[in-house]
């Protein structure tokens, strides 16, 4: 029975140290221009990058309750194919995939409808707030520039 007591200590440090290195991998380590808006610096040449679920844009964030922050933080940097100021409304949730960055090892992504004046067709994002990966500005979007923001 006492060396029962032992362990159970050593394997409580053991668990929380795993889930705080889990915790870092869906950080997102994008730099941000002000608390709402990520800095961007790549460009995608993947059309179905963000366009199709098992594409989507990796913002991150989910460990540090940052995910839906990072979502809006990602869409505010964008602009239309002419430097538009965009409008986006989150559609909601869908398709599971797996992720080590969630206590259920699922995850959910979110799936948000963007447009610009002059966009007849709404175009249709699919965001990842559990996973961090490099983040790019998709195909048919630009940089919103430092006057609109």
């Amino acid at each position: 029975m006492r060396s029962t007591f032992r362990f159970f200590p050593l394997f409580s440090l053991v668990l929380i140290l795993s889930c705080s290195s889990t915790q870092r991998s869906g950080k997102q380590t994008a730099k941000l221009l002000d608390g709402q808006t990520f800095i961007l610096n790549e460009f995608s040449s993947d059309p179905n990058y963000g366009y199709a679920e098992k594409k989507p844009i990796e913002v991150g964030g989910i460990m540090d309750s940052d995910g839906p922050l990072n979502e809006r933080r990602f869409l505010n940097a964008l602009a239309g194919p002419n430097g538009e100021p965009l409008s986006y409304e989150r559609l909601g949730s869908c398709c599971t995939f797996k992720t080590k960055n969630s206590p259920f090892k699922k995850g959910l992504l979110d799936r948000y409808e963007v447009t610009w004046e002059g966009n007849a067709t709404p175009v249709i994002l699919y965001l990842n707030m559990y996973d961090a990966g490099p983040l790019r500005v998709p195909v048919n979007f630009t940089l919103k520039s430092k006057k609109n923001i």
